[in-house]
C-alpha cells in the first residue's frame, strides 16, 4: 500500500509549557509531525533549599499526623528524598507509618510502598473528589491530615477546595507542598510563546500541571495580552491537558479543554495526535480534489503543499464560507502585516494558486473577488 508522505500532525503547531519532561513530550510530538516549540512556563524551587517543606517535615515528626494524603508518586518520593538529605528519612518514614494512609492513584501507591508504607485505601479513578468522600464519611472532625501536594507558586495553590473541604469537616490540616515553583524568568522565550498563543500562532498549547496554566494567565495579564490570550484559547488555540486538575483553572474561566483517560505523558500525546487533526482541520471538495487546511499547510489529495503565511490566511479566509464569494478588500484584512493594496492580495492568491498546483481550486469572480471553487458542501468541518 501507498504510505502517506505525512505524519498525522504534520502542518500542526503545538506550544509545550512543561517543565519537567517537556523534551519527551516534544519528542513524541515531533515524531507524530508537529512543529514544536518549548518554553518551561514554571521554575522549580530545589528541595534541599525549601524551608517550608523542612519546618512542616520537622514538625510531623515531632508530632505525628492521623491522616497521610499521597497525591503524586514523584511529589511523594521527592519529599522523601528531600527528608533524606537532611537526615529525616528513617524518622519521617517512621512517623507517617503510624498513620491512617490514602492514595489518590497508582503512582502514589507505588511510591507509598517503594517507602515502606502501604495504603489503607485509593480510588480507582484517582479523583480527589473520591478521596475526600472517602474520608469524610469515616468522620475525621478532630483530626490531623497531612496532604502530600505536587506543585504549588508562591501565590497559587492546586488544591484549594480540597482543603477548604477538609477543613470544613474539622481536620486541622498540614499542607505539604512538594516541588514549589516560581514563574519562569521575563523577557525570556516563555514571554514569546505567551505573545504567540494570544497571536493564535498555534494549534494547540499542552499543559502537564496546574501551575504551568496558571503561570501562563498570570504572564498573559502582565503582558496585557489576558483578554487575547483567552479569546485564543476559547476559540483556534486549543488546550489539551494531562487531566482534569491540571484543566481546572482554564475550566474556571470558560476555556474548552481535553485530556486523556489517562493521566500519563505518552496518553497526551497520543491524545493531542488524536483529537488535534479533528479539531483543527477542514476537509473541503474543490475542483475534483480534496483539501484539507490544516495549521501551516494544505493536503491536496493526501500530498502536502507547503504555504507561505500568506497563502494560508488567504485559503483560510476563503474556506470560512465555502464557495461564497470573499471580496478583495476582505481578503486584504486577513493578511499578514496590515497592508492596504489590494495587490498583495492578487500575488497572494497566484502564490496560492502556484502552490496548491491546480489554478482552479480557486475562481475569479470578475469585479467582486475570489472563491473556492467547492463540488460540494464541506465534507468535515471542525
Amino acid at each position: 500500500m501507498h504510505e502517506p508522505g505525512w505524519a498525522p500532525l504534520t502542518g500542526f503547531r503545538v506550544a509545550v509549557t512543561s517543565a519537567r519532561r517537556s523534551e519527551e513530550l516534544s519528542a513524541l510530538l515531533t515524531r507524530r509531525g508537529a512543529t514544536v516549540t518549548s518554553a518551561a512556563a514554571i521554575a522549580m524551587v530545589p528541595l534541599p533549599d525549601d524551608d517550608e517543606l523542612r519546618m512542616h517535615t520537622e514538625a510531623l515528626i515531632a508530632s505525628p499526623p492521623d491522616v497521610v494524603i499521597a497525591t503524586t508518586g514523584i511529589g511523594f518520593r521527592g519529599w522523601i528524598a528531600a527528608a533524606d538529605g537532611w537526615g529525616l528519612a528513617a524518622d519521617l518514614t517512621a512517623a507517617l507509618s503510624r498513620a491512617r494512609i490514602v492514595s489518590r492513584g497508582p503512582k502514589a501507591t507505588g511510591a507509598l510502598r517503594a517507602g515502606g508504607l502501604p495504603e489503607e485505601w485509593s480510588p480507582d479513578s484517582e479523583s480527589s473528589r473520591e478521596v475526600l468522600e472517602y474520608l469524610v464519611a469515616g468522620g475525621i472532625s478532630g483530626l490531623r491530615i497531612a496532604v502530600q501536594l505536587h506543585g504549588a507558586t508562591d501565590d497559587w495553590d492546586p488544591f484549594p477546595e480540597f482543603l477548604d473541604e477538609l477543613r470544613a469537616a474539622g481536620a486541622e490540616v498540614v499542607p505539604i507542598r512538594v516541588y514549589r515553583w516560581h514563574p519562569a524568568p521575563r523577557n525570556g522565550a516563555f514571554d514569546q510563546m505567551v505573545l504567540d498563543i494570544a497571536d493564535r500562532k498555534f494549534d494547540a498549547v499542552s499543559f502537564t500541571s496546574a501551575p504551568a496554566v496558571a503561570s501562563v494567565l498570570m504572564r498573559a495579564g502582565e503582558l496585557g495580552v489576558s483578554d487575547e490570550l483567552l479569546s485564543a484559547l476559547r476559540t483556534d488555540v486549543h488546550a489539551m491537558c494531562v487531566g482534569p486538575v491540571t484543566a481546572r483553572p482554564l475550566v474556571r474561566l470558560g476555556v474548552p479543554t481535553s485530556a486523556p483517560e489517562r493521566m500519563r505523558l505518552g496518553a497526551l500525546a497520543r491524545h493531542i495526535t488524536d483529537e488535534l487533526p479533528v479539531l483543527r482541520s477542514r476537509n473541503i471538495r474543490v475542483a475534483g480534489h480534496l483539501l484539507e487546511i490544516r495549521g501551516t499547510c494544505v493536503l491536496v489529495d493526501g500530498e502536502v503543499k507547503e504555504l507561505s503565511p500568506a497563502a494560508m490566511a488567504t485559503i483560510r479566509a476563503l474556506a470560512q464560507r465555502p464557495g461564497t464569494v470573499v471580496s478583495r478588500h476582505d481578503l486584504l484584512r486577513a493578511l499578514p502585516g496590515g497592508g492596504t493594496d489590494t495587490h498583495a492580495v492578487e500575488t497572494a492568491v497566484l502564490r496560492l494558486r502556484t502552490a496548491l498546483g491546480d489554478k482552479n481550486i480557486v475562481s475569479t469572480v470578475v469585479k467582486r473577488g475570489y472563491r473556492l471553487a467547492v463540488d460540494e458542501s464541506p465534507v468535515g468541518v471542525a
